[in-house]
């Protein structure tokens, strides 16, 4: 973990069930995690787009250090158990106040979002195959 924070997260994502939102979750997560191996990430000094294109580039490439390159800058001591929550809810669009793209792409049996859900399986399948 304290190696490799970006490719953990990276996992973590990797194996998240959905394909909208909860990313707070992962966040907590991988916070607790990084504070138990002795560090944190500063979410504050993070931009949202950048984190989630790093993310995106580290999903489609895992084990790269496209992500570990993005998150090293912004390690930092741990923060204590009790202010994780703070912590994290001081990153950039976190707080929900980004409508845009905080929205939900519909029902799962909906057509269109079955069918990028299965477009993201078999791409996950793919890259497990290789």
């Amino acid at each position: 973990m304290a190696a490799k924070p970006g490719e953990v997260m990276g996992y973590l994502a990797f194996g998240h069930p959905f394909l909208d939102g909860n990313g707070r979750a992962i966040m907590t997560v991988h916070a607790i995690m990084a504070q138990r191996a002795g560090f944190s990430i500063d979410w504050s000094r993070t931009n949202k787009d950048d984190y989630l294109r790093a993310l995106s580039r580290e999903l489609d490439s895992p084990g790269k250090g496209i992500l570990d390159a993005y998150l090293n800058p912004f390690i930092r001591d741990p923060v204590v158990y009790e202010k994780l929550a703070e912590s994290i809810a001081r990153a950039p669009g976190i707080d929900g106040s980004d409508v845009a793209t905080n929205e939900v792409l519909g029902e799962a049996n909906e057509p269109g979002v079955k069918a990028q859900y299965e477009a993201v399986v078999a791409k996950r399948k793919r890259s497990k195959d290789e």
